[in-house]
């Protein structure tokens, strides 16, 4: 086991074992976000899930009200004057095959990858490269769309997409330690309100498992989740 930093052992000092009240934790986190850079704000959300069963399985957007701080490179898979309209929406990358060719040799400098649906036979063909990086389009999470201009504004803006992973755990970045904890907290609304509405048909028992919350070079701090669900959006 590696051993801590005499910095990183202080910040543990300051947390208590228990869930905390949303605003509490994420002031808590701001408070021990204190690298010497914008430390990137993540939720970590255990779930009630089994994602080796298809209906068990969470994958989806959310928009967050005040972006997540970061900017994303886009790509776009298109073809013929849908790759100049995605270049002039703001995609990073757009091409036909030449883009899928540089793609399946490893070739990814993006963040994102949006399809529209005509080229998905050929993307489809990229799953072994695509697939290990959560780099698939998929209609779901918007990223298969004819609609380039809104999908691509929408991403850039702050909209992401995030999945379980097998474990069922859900790893969403949702701002910056610069952020007010007023604006975290809407975003980390936001978040739950998205993962209870695209609650899995096939999870039993207690969805919510456990909610912690961590900056890049602090630790965590969990979440009284049923007081989070109980708050109003406004508040």
């Amino acid at each position: 086991m590696p051993k801590l930093s005499k910095r990183f052992e202080n910040l543990v000092t300051k947390i208590e074992d228990r869930a905390y009240l949303p605003l509490e934790a994420i002031q808590l986190v701001k408070e021990t976000a204190n690298a010497k850079f914008d430390e990137t704000i993540e939720a970590h959300a255990r779930l009630g899930i089994d994602p080796k069963y298809t209906d068990q399985q969470l994958r989806t957007t959310v928009a967050l009200p005040n972006g997540t701080g970061q900017s994303i490179r886009i790509a776009v898979v298109a073809r013929g004057e849908k790759v100049a309209q995605a270049k002039s929406a703001g995609a990073d990358l757009s091409g036909e095959d030449e883009l899928i060719d540089s793609i399946s040799k490893g070739e990814m400098n993006f963040d994102l990858l949006i399809a529209t649906p005509d080229m998905m036979p050929k993307v489809a063909k990229l799953g072994r490269v695509l697939g290990p990086r959560g780099l698939m389009p998929n209609p779901k999470a918007g990223t298969v769309t004819t609609d380039l201009d809104s999908a691509i504004k929408e991403f850039k803006a702050g909209k992401l997409e995030f999945r379980a992973d097998r474990a069922g755990i859900v790893h969403v970045r949702f701002g910056k330690a610069s952020f007010s904890a007023e604006s975290l907290l809407e975003n980390l609304k936001m978040l739950q309100e998205t993962i209870d509405r695209n609650k899995p048909s096939g999870a039993k028992g207690r969805y919510w498992k456990s909610l912690f919350l961590t900056s890049t070079m602090g630790p965590s701090v969990e979440v009284d989740i049923t007081a989070l669900q109980e708050m109003l959006q406004d508040q």
